[in-house]
């Protein structure tokens, strides 16, 4: 037996009416949803982009002080939590020592102390 043309064989699953009788679709207004929510999200994006960024320079900081002071000249083996003080001398090489700024005259870059992680920290 054929079907008439306007008869669904699932008109439950079907995403509009399938009948005279079936209420209206109506489309809502979403476009103010739409925005208010992008507007929230894409907030939340540039907060966190703004955090890795942060946490990115922080990052390459740390590297290039740990480079710093492990190209640096010294004739010891660092303890882990002791402090250290890292000096330019007088050809402008860096070097690491244990005697403290105010004992003699060469150029004070900062105080550093490396963790157990063997990253140095600066203090």
């Amino acid at each position: 037996m054929k079907k008439p043309d306007n008869v669904a064989d699932n008109p439950g699953l079907l995403p509009y009416a399938s009948n005279v009788g079936a209420p209206a679709i109506k489309i809502e207004n979403i476009s103010g949803w739409k925005q208010l929510n992008a507007k929230k999200v894409n907030k939340q994006f540039f907060q966190k982009f703004e955090e890795l960024k942060e946490e990115y320079q922080k990052l390459i900081d740390e590297f290039k002080l740990n480079e710093l002071i492990y190209s640096a000249k010294y004739n010891f083996e660092p303890i882990i939590g002791e402090s250290y003080y890292l000096y330019y001398d007088k050809k402008g090489d860096v070097f690491l020592s244990i005697i403290n700024p105010n004992e003699w005259d060469y150029e004070f870059i900062g105080t550093f102390k490396m963790d157990s992680n063997n990253k140095w920290l600066k203090i």
